[in-house]
Parts: C-alpha cells; sequence; structure tokens
C-alpha cells in the first residue's frame, strides 16, 4: 500500500486543528424527524444465502422502515489495500429504497482487516496490559497514522460512493468507540506534550500534581517518564484518563469531518454511543466524555443493553435514555442499537418486547432499531441472537415486532419528538469518575463510582422522579432550570465548578450533596481545608475524619424504613453541623454523636448533605424527603415500582403520559391526571378512574388540557 508521507506525522498533533474546524452549526439536528423509526441492523455480507428481497419483504410486513449497514465490515468493502468493493452494499441500498426502507451507513472503521495489521503490526493498540492481538474488534491505536490514512481512504470512497443514494439518510462515525486504553510510547509522547502546553511552568506542575512524593518529580519536561501505566498519583493517573478521552473526541470529530466532505447537506452524522458495561448498560461511559464528543452530532445514537425476562426493570432504558438526551440539551435520540432476542437469558417474554419498545419513546427516543436482523451462523456472537435466530423463520419475538411496528406506525405523528422537560437533574463528572475509582474507598472497596451513580439514579427512578443528566460542560443558566440537583460523589472538581454549585444553592436551588463531594481539586490534590472544602459554604457542615460502617444505623430510625434498610455501607463521614439542620444521627456506641444527614439554608436555597452510603430503601426515602422539600409535582411520585410513569409534550402541544408495568404480576392504580385518551388502547380515560394493567403491560395517555 502506497502511504502519503504528509500524513505521517503523529496523529495527535494535527485532530485538534481538524476538530475545531468541524463547523458548530453542524451540531445542530437537521430537520425533525417526520415520523418514528423502527429498524434493524442489517448486514447482508453474514447471511447464509442471498435472501435479500425475502428478507425486505419481511422487514415491510414488520413495519421497519430504516437499516443500518456496513459499521463492520471494511476487509468486506476493502478486500485488498487500495482495491474496494461495494457489492455487498449496492444492492441492499438499492432494494431499500425501492421498498421504502432508509438506510443508515456506518464507516467501517471499528473492524480492522488483516491486510492492514500485517503491513503495519503498530496499528494493534497498546495498552497497559501489552498489546492487543489481531482477532478483536475495537483493537486499534486510534491515534496511529497509518490507521488514519487507512481509514481515511477508507471513509471517503464509501461516502462519496453512497451520498447520492435518495435513501440514504445519515451516517454513524465509527461504532461504540472508545479510547481502548490507548498508551504505547507514542500516546505517552503525546500526553506529555500536552501536559506542556496545558501546564508550561513545571515546578507548578510539580507542586499541584504532587511529585515530590517517592521522588517523582521532574525538573524539565524532557524528564517526563514514559511510564504512565505504571504511575501511582492518581492526579496523573486522573488527567491521562482525561487526555485519552479528548483523543475519542478529536478522532470523532476528525471522521466527521471526513464525512461531512461528501454528505448531502439533508443528512445527519450520528455516533453509537454506550454506557460502562456491567454484561449490560450501567453507569457513565468511563471512556468518553460524551457531553464534548456529541457536540458536533446531528443527533446523538445511543445503545442500550439490559437485563430481561424476571429481571426486566425498565431502569437501563431510561438511564441510557435520559442520558442520551441530555447530552445535546434535550433533543431527541436514536436507539441505534438494542435488544431483540440477545443472549438467552433475555430472549423477551410475551409483552416485554413491546413494553422495551415503548419505554424507549418515553426517554425521548425518536428510533428503536435491534442488533440485529438475522443471527450470524459464524463466530463470537452466534448466541447473540437478533430479531430472526439462524434458522430466518418468523418466531414469537418477530411477531411481536410485527406488532411493534404498526403501533409505531399508527401513533407515530403522536409520539415523534417527543419534548421533555424534567425537574431534577443528577450532575456526573468523567473526572471524577477517573479520579475516585483511583482510590475506591480509600483502597478498602471495589465499590465504584458508577455503583454510586446507579444506585442513586434507581431511587429516583424507581419513585417516578425523571431527571436529565448535566456535567461541569453544563453552564449555570443550565443547572440553574433545575428545582433538584443530585450530586452524587463529585469527588475531582475545580473551584470554578464548585462555586457554580454554591452559587447554584445561593440563587434559589436545591441540591443534594453526597459524601466524598469537593474532596479535591481538578488535579487530585485534596484541599487542605476541613472538608468537604468550598461546599461548605452551601452545605453548612464540615467533617476531619472518616470511616468504613460497621453495624452503623440512623438513631431511631427517621425514615422508618426496615432494620435491615437503616443501614449504612461502604463509607461513612463524621459531619459536624456548622449552620442549619440535623436530619439524622448515627447509632453507634463511638460515632453517635456525628450527624449523618444536614440541610442547611443558603441563600435562597439549600443543601442536603448525606454523609454516607444508604441502603436502597433508606436512599430513596431521603431523596423523597429532597424531592419533596424541592417542590417537585408530586402526582407521578404517588406511583412507585413497578409502576414507572415517564411524561412528555407532543408536537400538538398536548400531555403524553406512559404508564409501564415492570411486573410479572397486574397493577391496578388510580388514574389521576386530567382526563384525556388512552391512545394505546383507543379508549377514553377520567380522572379518577381506576385502571388495570397486565403484567408487563403499558397505557400511553394523550392529555389535551
Amino acid at each position: 500500500m502506497s502511504l502519503n508521507k504528509k500524513l505521517l506525522i503523529p496523529a495527535f498533533m494535527t485532530v485538534s486543528a481538524l476538530a475545531s474546524s468541524v463547523v458548530q452549526a453542524a451540531s445542530l439536528a437537521k430537520k425533525p424527524a417526520d415520523h418514528l423509526y423502527f429498524g434493524v441492523a442489517y448486514y447482508h455480507e453474514y447471511l447464509p444465502t442471498d435472501r435479500l428481497h425475502q428478507d425486505i419483504k419481511m422487514m415491510k410486513e414488520t413495519g421497519i422502515n430504516v437499516v443500518r449497514i456496513a459499521e463492520s465490515t471494511w476487509a468486506t468493502l476493502e478486500p485488498k489495500p487500495g482495491e474496494y468493493d461495494f457489492s455487498q452494499i449496492d444492492p441492499v441500498i438499492k432494494a431499500m429504497g425501492a421498498a421504502g426502507i432508509d438506510v443508515i451507513v456506518g464507516t467501517p472503521t471499528y473492524a480492522l482487516p488483516s491486510w492492514l495489521v500485517k503491513a503495519y503490526p503498530d496499528i494493534l493498540v497498546q495498552t497497559p496490559a501489552g498489546q492487543m492481538p489481531y482477532g478483536p474488534r475495537q483493537n486499534m491505536d486510534i491515534t496511529n497514522p497509518h490507521f488514519r490514512q487507512a481509514a481515511q481512504a477508507m471513509i471517503e470512497k464509501l461516502i462519496a460512493h453512497v451520498a447520492h443514494y435518495p435513501n440514504v439518510i445519515g451516517y454513524q462515525v465509527d461504532n461504540e468507540t472508545k479510547s481502548y486504553h490507548t498508551s504505547g510510547l507514542n500516546v505517552q509522547a503525546a500526553f506529555r506534550q500536552y501536559l506542556e502546553k496545558k501546564y508550561p511552568n513545571v515546578d507548578a506542575f510539580n507542586h499541584e500534581f504532587g511529585t515530590d512524593y517517592w521522588s517523582h518529580r521532574i525538573a524539565s519536561w524532557q524528564d517526563f517518564p514514559d511510564s504512565v501505566n505504571g504511575s501511582v498519583n492518581a492526579s496523573i493517573q486522573t488527567e491521562f484518563a482525561q487526555f485519552q478521552r479528548k483523543l475519542v473526541t478529536d478522532y470523532l470529530n476528525w471522521q466527521m469531518k471526513l464525512v461531512r466532505k461528501y454528505a448531502r447537506p439533508d443528512q445527519f452524522v450520528t455516533q453509537n454511543f454506550d454506557m460502562d458495561w456491567r454484561g449490560y448498560s450501567y453507569g457513565l461511559q468511563s471512556q468518553v466524555n460524551q457531553f464534548e464528543a456529541a457536540k458536533n452530532l446531528n443527533v446523538v445514537g445511543m445503545d442500550v443493553y439490559h437485563p430481561t425476562q424476571d429481571h426486566l426493570t425498565g431502569l437501563e432504558i431510561a438511564m441510557s435514555g435520559d442520558m442520551a438526551r441530555s447530552l445535546k440539551l434535550g433533543q431527541n435520540y436514536y436507539v441505534i442499537e438494542t435488544q431483540a432476542q440477545g443472549f438467552p437469558n433475555w430472549t423477551p417474554y410475551p409483552g416485554q418486547l413491546t413494553l422495551q419498545a415503548f419505554s424507549h419513546l418515553a426517554s425521548g427516543a425518536n428510533m428503536v432499531s435491534y442488533w440485529h436482523w438475522g443471527t450470524t451462523a459464524n463466530s463470537i456472537e452466534t448466541y447473540w441472537r437478533g430479531l430472526l435466530s439462524q434458522d430466518y423463520k418468523p418466531n414469537p419475538t418477530y411477531r411481536e415486532a410485527q406488532k411493534i411496528g404498526a403501533q409505531f406506525k399508527a401513533l407515530s405523528s403522536q409520539l415523534v419528538d417527543l419534548k421533555i422537560d424534567n425537574q431534577a437533574a443528577i450532575y456526573v463528572s468523567n473526572q471524577s469518575l477517573s479520579a475516585f475509582n483511583a482510590f475506591k474507598f480509600g483502597w478498602t472497596s471495589q465499590i465504584g463510582y458508577n455503583d454510586i451513580l446507579h444506585d442513586f439514579y434507581q431511587s429516583l427512578y424507581d419513585m417516578n422522579v425523571s431527571v436529565d443528566f448535566v456535567s461541569p460542560q453544563s453552564t449555570q443558566l443550565q443547572l440553574d432550570h433545575y428545582k433538584l440537583l443530585v450530586v452524587p460523589a463529585l469527588y475531582s472538581a475545580s473551584k470554578t465548578d464548585l462555586e457554580r454549585l454554591n452559587q447554584y444553592v445561593k440563587q434559589g436551588g436545591h441540591i443534594v450533596y453526597t459524601f466524598k463531594d469537593g474532596f479535591s481539586d481538578q488535579h487530585v490534590k485534596v484541599w487542605d481545608s476541613q472538608q468537604p472544602g468550598i461546599i461548605n459554604r452551601s452545605a453548612g457542615v464540615h467533617y476531619q475524619q472518616f470511616v468504613i460502617p460497621e453495624n452503623v444505623s440512623l438513631k431511631g430510625n427517621p425514615y422508618h424504613v426496615s432494620k435491615q434498610q437503616n443501614q449504612a455501607k461502604w463509607w461513612m463521614e463524621l459531619l459536624v453541623p456548622d449552620h442549619g439542620k440535623v436530619l439524622a444521627y448515627y447509632q453507634h456506641p463511638v460515632w453517635g454523636k456525628y450527624a449523618a444527614i444536614t440541610r442547611n439554608s443558603y441563600g435562597k436555597g439549600d443543601a442536603t448533605y448525606i454523609g454516607f452510603m444508604p441502603k436502597q430503601k433508606l436512599l430513596q426515602a431521603i431523596l423523597a424527603q429532597a424531592v419533596n422539600n424541592a417542590g417537585i409535582d408530586g402526582r407521578d411520585q404517588k406511583f412507585k415500582f413497578p409502576l414507572i410513569v415517564k411524561t412528555g409534550i407532543n408536537r400538538q402541544g398536548h400531555i403524553i403520559k406512559y404508564v409501564f408495568n415492570y411486573s410479572s404480576q397486574s397493577q391496578s392504580f388510580k388514574y389521576n391526571w386530567a382526563s384525556g385518551q388512552d391512545i394505546y388502547h383507543n379508549r377514553a380515560v377520567v380522572h379518577g378512574q381506576q385502571v388495570a394493567l397486565p403484567a408487563w403491560g403499558l397505557s400511553i395517555y394523550e392529555i389535551t388540557k
């Protein structure tokens, strides 16, 4: 393969310039979708036989109106260096167009062809565990110049080839992109350059990053070690994680620029973000700052995977959706991937596929697309089943999807572009995630940032407090929009960010702080003051010591939960109130004199401080008190899990209320909103009416008053 020598400069030296050239206006959405999308990923090259027209016939019978193609097929599209073969995608796009099905084309850069790896072995990413082998996907160094040149040629050839097709509506850049922990010598050299530019005064760097410890001080930037992977300095570790996330943002912006060079003005650009992974979608993505990476997308794409059968709760659907929607300030998003059958333990019960599909819409999705159409007969994902199994015959899940497609079509005008205006938000921080996880409760536990975030989110979800996510990238105006701000484990934050939280309270906001909030600055340097440092002004409480709780409860069980739930776990701070009110004390022969929860008035607002990690029911009761104190409308909170309520405003200006039953048992409730129409069941409903939902059932109410 011939290489352009000009492209052999390190990619990390050019990506920032490329990113800055992306037109900011491109981050705005294209014209709003005029209908709901119901789709699948479709890989013609995987099929056991050429059954394209038979598949399209079955898709039409299912109501599928969009497919995603090509994002993992580089070796098929370029079987040899510089030889491009689009014979697998042209027939698909043309046949889909003839059938009235739209197409999203993915850049196929997250799965490397063997010839590229063989020519340039340095393309394979170097991680703290060593160099990744050929074989897995997502095994490349996204900064490698050989990779970048080959990827650029592939992207430009592909997009130039398909852009003219009328039914190609948009493009997905890469797929579930991350840094892949890239940390080879080239990346570490780039990190040193990044540090030198960000901190030109090396003495100031030494002071802020604590490098005198264990003789890590450097006299000049040339002395900075090429051993970041072995660093025991959490400040440097966290800064390196931030740098790696920046590489992802720059890489995606680079791809967007290439795609927009050939894309039509009416075609969108998206990315298939995912959450962190615990066998399913779980928590804030640790390897990507999605708030930054999403800025130049036209629309956010998200993949969402979750337990089903007896373990289906809807929590992962809601959390992923709330994150996707929040990345672009409430803009509707696409579910690019979610499960149809999935793993064997995910095969849905009757009714669950429907419940899941409408749960995505209730969080603001305009697209629900399954991964994938037909299950592959070979390789690692043989048991990750699509809508069809390997026999490609109709099955119970497929037949339920047919009903969903018909329902989407019938209700599209009333449910597309649902606008969601929440009164509460959760403040999240990639910086704090990395810093907190460097210590994991002072090395005493494997519990990490996302475990805390998950529990706080679940408590709000279970009592039907819908939330957005905000971050250090959010403006003061965005924070001030919310009546309640919950800030779990904000371990590392700048003085500016912490002062913004104080200001939020002072101007009338209600905030819930937690243990470990405000503990260190943006360099993970612990404040040299009584904790919680800068936010002490709004919190009105301080502490000097903390312990791991053993047999610690709340004195007098003030939240009236069971004895087993009235417990502290993981961590506890020994709080001393400076102002305000003590809401609970610890019950313990030694620690009993210390406060566990306080509330302080500050300016026009107030701050609740939780000094420990409560068990789930206790946490829910504490947050319920904070929700009530913030004056959030309590009608939805009369419902509790397994009844989940979601609210939005449709294009007609009507209120839409979804009520979901995440239970294997029938549930009944009193309809407590203004009279309206149950558009899912096509029947009227009046205030005060008793309603029954079957197992895994739902209703959708449109209220015009």
